[in-house]
């Protein structure tokens, strides 16, 4: 099937009041995994490649791309490429050539004023180029290099963390972004499913942002709590880590049992197999098989 814009996916879905699930995409496997995982569920997909997988494979963005864009297109499942956590301009302008029609701006971490103009100029440069912006306001937190003082990555509870709804009102009207992010309790690289989410603020910044919006660091939420948020008024919903694990047990439980294994593909097999029912899981959760998020139709292509 052609590509279908995230822009497309995000819109569908957020008439519908269902959520669309976007999976970080690191190796050829876990863009495999993905598409089989929508499969099974009915549901459409986002692929998403990070700044930092770009950095994985060399700082090259054209070959993870064309690997993932070319699972997307050989699969059943409507899926969407996109181009996650960018916080280097000369990527952002890469972008376009690589085939991504929309884009994750992350500003967050500058002061609010800078963070304004650099989104605004993102933008700018987006939509010239025909593609759907995201940014975040507020701070999600846990990656490396987020620090909270004293205790490591940024704590999803810290003070000054969680979006403010009236500023993420006049951030939207002053960057013009497509969709935004906003921190309301989970936190990125979570193993375990414990965060517990502000649906009173979900609920605040609905009402106050025109635009969809997006959960990042959706790994370590539950289910019952994605499906809450996305009542609330989340759409998008961003995993990764969660399919890191799953690659990752299932490689460990492999070599355990067969430790004198060297062919990659064996233990591979069932790592990509339990990636895929983990996609599969979320997207059950967050957009019901055969809703209107699954349901775009056979050649529909945008940004």
């Amino acid at each position: 099937m052609p590509l279908v814009g995230t822009g497309e996916l995000v819109a569908r879905a957020h008439a519908a009041g269902h959520g669309v699930a976007a999976f970080n995409v690191i190796t050829l496997e876990h863009a495999e995994a993905v598409a089989a995982g929508a499969e099974a569920a009915g549901a459409a997909a986002v692929l998403q490649v990070s700044e930092n997988a770009v950095r994985f494979h060399g700082g090259r963005l054209g070959p993870v791309a064309a690997a993932a864009a070319a699972v997307a297109r050989a699969s059943s499942a409507p899926l969407a490429l996109h181009l996650d956590h960018v916080e280097s301009p000369e990527l952002l302008r890469a972008a376009p050539g690589a085939g991504f029609g929309s884009v994750m701006f992350d500003a967050s971490k500058l002061p609010y004023a800078e963070n304004v103009a650099a989104t605004a100029e993102a933008v700018r440069f987006g939509h010239a180029h025909g593609m759907w912006v995201e940014a975040e306001l507020g701070r999600v937190g846990g990656k490396p290099g987020d620090p909270s003082p004293g205790r490591g990555p940024l704590d999803a509870h810290a003070p000054g963390a969680r979006t403010d709804p009236e500023e993420a009102r006049e951030y939207v009207a002053a960057t013009g972004v497509d969709a935004l992010a906003v921190a309301v309790g989970s936190s990125h690289a979570m193993t375990e499913r414990t965060a517990a989410l502000d649906h009173g603020l979900i609920g605040e910044l609905r009402r106050a942002v025109p635009v969809p919006l997006v959960l990042h660091g959706s790994s370590g939420v539950p289910d019952g709590e994605l499906r809450r948020a996305v009542a609330s008024g989340m759409v998008k919903i961003n995993v990764g880590t969660a399919l890191n694990a799953a690659l990752t047990g299932a490689v460990r439980a492999f070599l355990e049992r067969e430790p004198r294994v060297v062919d990659p593909r064996r233990y591979l097999a069932p790592a990509r197999e339990a990636m895929a029912e983990t996609v599969a899981s979320f997207l059950r959760t967050v957009s019901p098989a055969g809703g209107p998020a699954g349901a775009v139709p056979a050649g529909a292509v945008s940004p």
